[in-house]
């Protein structure tokens, strides 16, 4: 386990800011909540009639004055799209900050395979992945509790599921990608969430679209929809593990077979 623990350690500064960036503003987007809640009623009666906006972003379809539709709309996209950008931008850099920093050849050079380094290296995605969600559960549930607002615990417990769901599938396809690159590409996995992310929009504006949240995991996070059903979206999710697990397997097949530029 060298390998995770020099991953995480190389790592630890890059994933203390964007956890903390994150968990900061969901406990300040929580903590406002009591302040706007006499007006989120108004307030959302007005965006449920703003059409294709509306629809956009699912806010036709929940109570602002609650907080659970609230937090689906508000907070929930800071943890949607801050998670996404920081799981693509971890996955990307997995495999082709090797070749970058030309510190491959050191790394190859040691007895160990490369179908390890590949498992190791992932593991440490995935457990970085893992803290940041842990510590923003943390601090919605600190919040919550400072707030005294009662909440429904199985549908906040399934949006946070969903966010760690779409997380892991947007850096397991990220994974994917960097073990093709030979330089470091951060900007490829930051514009591969950021059009992940539109690509849902676009689904929520018209039917003619809606395949595409088979392609996107914001698909299953849609929290207008998880609160109107109690439940994940099965077929999106299904999908969605489906095109993650080809990300890892394009990552162990290439990257044991591929020239390492030192």
């Amino acid at each position: 386990m060298i390998i995770v623990k020099h991953e995480l350690r190389q790592g630890r500064i890059s994933l203390m800011i964007w956890t903390a960036t994150i968990a900061f503003m969901m406990g300040i987007c929580i903590l406002i909540f009591p302040d706007m809640s006499s007006d989120m009623g108004d307030l959302g009666r007005m965006f449920s009639d703003m059409g294709s906006f509306s629809a956009a972003f699912g806010m036709d379809k929940i109570n602002f004055g609650e907080f659970t539709g609230f937090f689906a709309v508000e907070c929930g996209n800071i943890l949607g799209l801050g998670g996404a950008f920081y799981a693509a931008y971890i996955g990307i850099m997995a495999l082709s900050k090797e070749e970058k920093e030309h510190t491959a050849e050191f790394l190859l050079s040691h007895p160990v395979s490369r179908t390890r380094i590949v498992a190791e290296k992932l593991l440490a995605v995935f457990l970085q992945i893992l803290v940041l969600n842990a510590v923003t559960a943390a601090v919605t549930a600190a919040g919550i509790l400072v707030i005294r607002e009662e909440v429904q615990a199985e549908t906040m417990v399934l949006l946070l599921a969903a966010y760690l769901l779409m997380q892991i599938e947007t850096a397991a396809v990220s994974f994917g990608i960097s073990a093709f690159l030979s330089r470091s590409g951060p900007g490829i996995g930051i514009g591969l969430a950021a059009l992940l992310y539109f690509l849902n929009i676009a689904a929520n504006l018209t039917e003619k679209l809606k395949f595409l949240k088979y392609i996107t995991p914001f698909g299953y996070t849609d929290g207008a929809e998880i609160i109107a059903d109690g439940a994940l979206q099965t077929g999106f999710l299904a999908t969605g593990l489906v095109l993650g697990a080809a990300g890892l397997i394009s990552a162990f097949w290439y990257y044991t077979r591929k020239d390492i530029v030192s």
